[in-house]
């Protein structure tokens, strides 16, 4: 897969503006040794260069999964620690506080004696999954391997993943299988699933 193209250097102010953040954050960032300039300027001016912003951008998209910045900087300064595991983790943690809004959000409604408010909830759904996942800058072939790896890591848990997004026995087996066939690799997996592949 192509590597996304970055600025050559960037000073702290331009890094913080192109990816959202305050500027004290990266030197906070900085401080607690997770993301370092590779250099300083006169002036003192930390210099950001392309393997640094190609960190903050992977620091930016574990943050969004809400993986705690102690744990980003274990998986991305160990070899070993595979993010897999983590993410995994994370997900079954969000699963868990879903069960408990949904428990939440029905003594709300029976205290409101509008017990319509929880049949008019948006379920989720394979559609819904994938338009987040899209949104959170995900590709198809990175969705395709998180699958993959799911189904590695975690076989019990990804199948019940699956049948929480509504996805018919038939599938979930052609799904599971091409995970296993793929292995560690990008393929095809799921793009004939797909919205829109049809």
């Amino acid at each position: 897969m192509e590597k996304p193209k970055f600025d050559m250097n960037l000073t702290i102010g331009n890094l913080a503006k192109k990816y959202g953040l305050s500027r004290s954050t990266l030197l906070y960032y900085d401080k607690i040794g997770l993301l370092s300039p590779c250099s300083h300027q006169k002036g003192e001016y930390r210099v950001y260069g392309a393997e640094e912003q190609e960190r903050l951008k992977s620091i930016c998209l574990y943050r969004k999964s809400g993986i705690s910045l102690k744990e980003i900087k274990r998986i991305l300064d160990s070899e070993e620690t595979g993010a897999t595991t983590c993410l995994i983790a994370r997900f079954e943690q969000l699963e868990q506080d879903i069960i408990e809004i949904r428990e939440q959000q029905k003594v709300i409604a029976n205290m409101l004696q509008n017990p319509s408010l929880i049949s008019s909830s948006r379920p989720m759904t394979k559609e819904l999954w994938t338009s987040i996942l899209k949104a959170s800058g995900l590709s198809e072939k990175m969705m395709c391997n998180w699958h993959v790896q799911f189904e590695k890591a975690a076989p019990d848990e990804h199948l019940a993943f699956l049948k929480f997004l509504q996805i018919s026995e038939e599938e979930i087996e052609i799904i599971r299988n091409d995970s296993c066939r793929l292995g560690r690799k990008f393929g095809t997996l799921m793009l004939r699933y797909l919205p829109g592949s049809h």
